[in-house]
């Protein structure tokens, strides 16, 4: 199983702007980081299967995740993640906001929308995060 990422979507008013930026973008986008994540070869395995996804945090909650596609080389020592930039829409999970990225185990990701499915057909962020926190769900 993939090791994933988070991040949260910084700027970002809403959700419809974040499908527009990455719209905009074409076929992949790029996020430059400082350094190269010290568990790369978990994220995208070196050996060409499925690699991890980038999980992007608004507003407390894990909502929308871009697959990884690769690390690479950037300027001044830099190093972006390359992504597709299509949005695959989760059902959201309660997620605290951080700087920079941070691992998420695989076991511990949200799942994926299905075909037809809406974020609304789910229970609202801030109620499942109170749940989540009782411990009842």
């Amino acid at each position: 199983m993939p090791l994933h990422l988070t991040k949260v979507a910084y700027g970002a008013q809403s959700l419809e702007e974040m499908r527009g930026w990455f719209a905009a973008r074409g076929d992949v986008a790029y996020l430059t980081t400082r350094y190269l994540p010290k568990r790369h070869e978990e994220i995208v395995p070196p050996d060409g299967s499925t690699g991890g996804s980038l999980f992007w945090i608004f507003k407390h909650q894990l909502v929308m995740r871009s697959p990884i596609l690769r690390f690479e080389a950037a300027e001044g020592g830099r190093t972006n993640i390359v992504i597709a930039s299509r949005l695959i829409e989760l059902h959201p999970s309660p997620k605290r906001a951080h700087q920079g990225w941070r691992y998420l185990e695989a076991e511990n990701a949200p799942a994926d929308l299905a075909d037809g499915e809406s974020a609304g057909d789910t229970l609202p962020g801030n109620i499942a995060s109170e749940l989540a926190r009782l411990g009842l769900v």
